[in-house]
């Protein structure tokens, strides 16, 4: 019996298909992927405000604040610089400031010329009302007064100094008069010793 070249191919091909389809059903189907979890949103932290820089002072401070440090300083110092420092402060150019600071290494120096030349800077500063000499009226005035107060005490010392020297050379002069009129009663001889009169006896009587 003869076979039909055209049904035995179409049988072998429905053969193949027919195991691949088999073969794809055996196959174990692949996991499905587990769904990634939700994801949770999470509150930011709260970012903390940096903290404000505090605020930077001033480069020399206040005009007082430099004239009483200033001052500290001045103190301390021995009376050669305190003159270092008066001549240096005299040097510069005037600012309210180095005459205040000027005024009081003046009135440091414990010299009566001075004390004037302090009057006569802190004055100064009084009359001006521009720059910082207005922040350094109120200290300018507390320390005229104090210089006038001080004035008046040296000059009260001087008078009682010089009444006290007067008191002492009058002292010294009766001294020295004194020694005068001893050195002459030394030098006068002393007069002979007269031995008295015997008494006489009464004369007698005639009856």
């Amino acid at each position: 019996m003869s076979i039909d070249p055209r049904r035995a191919a179409a049988a072998a091909a429905w053969a193949a298909l027919t195991l691949a389809l088999a073969g794809c059903a055996s196959a174990p189907a692949p996991a499905p992927a587990a769904p990634e979890p939700p994801m949770r949103l999470q509150a930011a932290a709260p970012v903390a405000a940096p903290a404000p820089a505090p605020a930077p002072p001033a480069a020399n401070g206040s005009p007082v604040d430099a004239v009483l440090a200033y001052a500290d300083r001045l103190r301390q110092l021995p009376p050669a610089e305190v003159t270092q420092e008066i001549q240096r402060l005299g040097d510069t150019g005037y600012t309210p400031v180095r005459a205040m600071q000027l005024a009081l290494a003046l009135a440091q120096s414990k010299n009566g010329g001075n004390a004037g030349r302090a009057q006569s800077l802190l004055q100064r500063v009084l009359a001006q009302t521009d720059g910082d000499a207005p922040a350094l009226h109120g200290l300018a005035r507390l320390f005229a007064a104090q210089l006038a107060d001080q004035r008046r005490a040296d000059e009260q010392a001087e008078r009682q100094q010089v009444q006290l020297r007067e008191a002492q050379r009058r002292i010294e002069q009766l001294n020295e008069r004194l020694e005068a009129v001893r050195a002459i009663e030394r030098s006068v001889p002393s007069q002979p010793r007269r031995d008295a009169p015997e008494p006489r006896p009464p004369s007698a009587r005639t009856p």
